[in-house]
C-alpha cells in the first residue's frame, strides 16, 4: 500500500507541477501535493511531502516533452 501511494503521489506531482516556473516552485507544489495525498491516504505526512517535493524539484528533467516553450 505504501508504494501505492508514492507512486500515485509522484504520479499527481508530475502531472500537477511540471510546468510551473522555477525548480523551487515546483517543488513546493509538489511537496504540498505530496503531503495532502499522504494524509487523504493516512500515509506519513512527512514522507509523502519529501517525496512529492523531490519528485516536484526534478519533473521537468524528466518529463521535458510535457513542458514545451510556452
Amino acid at each position: 500500500m505504501r508504494i501505492l501511494t508514492i507512486s500515485a503521489a509522484l504520479a499527481a506531482t508530475l502531472g500537477l507541477a511540471a510546468c510551473e516556473g522555477t525548480d523551487i516552485e515546483r517543488g513546493v507544489i509538489g511537496a504540498g501535493i505530496g503531503a495532502a495525498g499522504a494524509a487523504a491516504t493516512g500515509g506519513n505526512v512527512a514522507a509523502g511531502a519529501a517525496v512529492g517535493g523531490a519528485a516536484g524539484v526534478v519533473c521537468d528533467d524528466v518529463t521535458p516533452e510535457v513542458c514545451r516553450n510556452r
